[in-house]
């Protein structure tokens, strides 16, 4: 936890994320798929007594550490079930006819994909155990090659040339890699505060980047967690010679109250599309790069997640129930006119919508990437299976009570 008046860290248990205050008086918190409980005083920010499991089979992101869970302030519970299958997905090609097609058809915890340039290769992360690295797949010849060995390795993207790989190093800021796997990762920029890698501009000059800060917060949920707050978007410039990439100065573009996240250069450099939550809900944007002060709203019902197209007309995004949708465009002097947004695939991919990149366009526009559901019974029952618990505050209690003698 943090505390909001200096700042300061204390560990309150140890393998455990996704933290949340009941006001039954206890910590919960995720261990995998386990849900755990031990009461906590708010006062002296302390946990008292030996953490106990209140829950079993709770879906459960493990690159993430979060759990899809929450919890009414009269003590009801509502999870989703992550039983057998949970967490898992697979890679599959997805087309504007909703034809779907398997490509990586082994299940796995997957996050992340992202297409290189050639469209040759997928670079992605993968999850085995509580360790997640990037990993690239060569589907003409079936074969994945772990690029990372930290198990704290997420986020990638290709620079535009396809020989360097920018990822996430958690707690660390941003770091590149050759794509091929020879040499060792490299620092780019280095960060107490996190920092998601998104898009290069076409000459390979500048990355564009999310940054989570600490947020201004006053509930004890939101110290716990230290999240919760604005995510803002960044770009910074490149400079390659023989050694590899080397970052500048981050500079901010754009940074409101509003959450801003996933900022896209369009083909030419000229424009970045992004999302933010500005509205209340989660819309895509498209300003000018640089920002000239214009915004122009592409989603009309919730959106996140904006690709560009190479031929300069189309800007894909997928909607906030998991569609992807498509909106043409054109440019006419220094404004953004895009048409009405529609449905380009009936078929739902796999993930959630905005917790977690799981989609990326094809170079050529005519297909995307996407993180599909496991198509058997128990795979699409975890993707679907919603509880609601009551009286689960007294179920807390009754667990981490302690035995009289």
């Amino acid at each position: 936890m943090i505390s909001l008046a200096d700042h300061r860290t204390k560990t309150l248990v140890r393998g455990g994320t996704f933290g949340r205050y009941l006001p039954s008086g206890h910590l919960i918190y995720a261990n995998r798929g386990t849900l755990f409980a031990v009461p906590f005083d708010v006062d002296r920010l302390e946990v008292h007594g030996t953490p106990s499991p209140v829950l079993d089979q709770v879906a459960y992101n493990a690159a993430e550490g979060s759990a899809q869970l929450d919890f009414s302030q009269t003590g009801t519970l509502i999870y989703r079930s992550g039983g057998a299958g949970g967490g898992l997905l697979t890679v599959g090609w997805l087309d504007g006819a909703g034809m779907a097609q398997p490509l990586l058809a082994k299940p796995g915890i997957y996050g992340r994909p992202s297409m290189s340039p050639d469209g040759q290769r997928l670079a992605l992360e993968a999850t085995e155990g509580s360790s997640t690295d990037i990993w690239v797949y060569d589907w003409q010849r079936d074969t994945m090659t772990r690029l990372t060995f930290t198990g704290t390795a997420l986020d990638p993207v290709w620079s535009p040339d396809g020989r360097y790989i920018a990822f996430r190093t958690v707690g660390e800021g941003m770091s590149v890699t050759r794509s091929d796997g020879s040499g060792k990762p490299q620092p780019l920029t280095q960060s107490k505060s996190t920092q998601y890698p998104w898009s290069f501009t076409p000459d390979g000059r500048r990355l564009s980047f999310i940054e989570s800060r600490r947020p201004d917060a006053s509930s004890i949920n939101q110290a716990l967690l230290g999240s919760g707050g604005a995510y803002h978007l960044w770009t910074v410039p490149l400079e390659s010679d023989s050694a590899g990439l080397r970052a500048g100065k981050p500079e901010v573009f754009l940074q409101t109250p509003a959450d801003e996240r996933a900022p896209s250069f369009s083909a030419d450099g000229r424009w970045m599309a992004y999302s933010s939550d500005e509205s209340g809900t989660f819309q895509v944007y498209v300003r000018a790069f640089p920002d000239k002060g214009g915004k122009w709203q592409i989603s009309n019902n919730g959106g996140t997640y904006p690709m560009w197209s190479r031929n300069g007309h189309e800007l894909f995004f997928e909607a906030l129930d998991n569609h992807v949708m498509v909106a043409a465009y054109a440019v006419k002097g220094e404004s953004f006119v895009a048409d009405k947004p529609r449905v380009w695939s009936g078929k739902q991919v796999g993930g959630v919508a905005n917790a977690a990149k799981n989609i990326d366009l094809a170079p050529d526009g005519k297909r995307i990437v996407a993180l599909m559901p496991v198509e058997t019974p128990e795979g699409q029952k975890a993707q679907t299976h919603v509880i609601f618990l009551e009286n689960f505050f007294d179920e807390v209690r009754r667990r981490t009570a302690t035995p009289t003698k």
